[in-house]
């Protein structure tokens, strides 16, 4: 197992509607990845993830494309720190 890290990842575009947070949690899940996706109001998803390193960063890499109906425009990250989730959550 490699390093532990946690990241803040904000993706734009056409992301809310299109089943984004389940194709979220589903890879997070995948690849044992902690934390929780949201909506946020401004139209953008908001993701916590903490786990592996590497698996941390191809959940990212998949949000980079998201699922079939989704149109990513922008994704920003942002090292955070770790909060000891357990388990990976879709809020409201």
């Amino acid at each position: 197992m490699g390093r532990v890290v946690a990241k803040r990842v904000q993706v734009f575009g056409r992301v809310q509607g299109v089943f984004f947070r389940a194709f979220v949690r589903d890879e997070a899940l995948k690849f044992g990845v902690r934390g929780f996706v949201r909506n946020l109001s401004d139209g953008s998803v908001e993701a916590h993830l903490e786990g592996d390193e590497d698996a941390v960063q191809q959940v990212v890499s998949a949000m980079r494309i998201g699922p079939p109906a989704a149109k990513v425009v922008e994704l920003k990250e942002e090292d955070v720190e770790a909060q000891g989730f357990e388990g990976f959550t879709i809020l409201r």
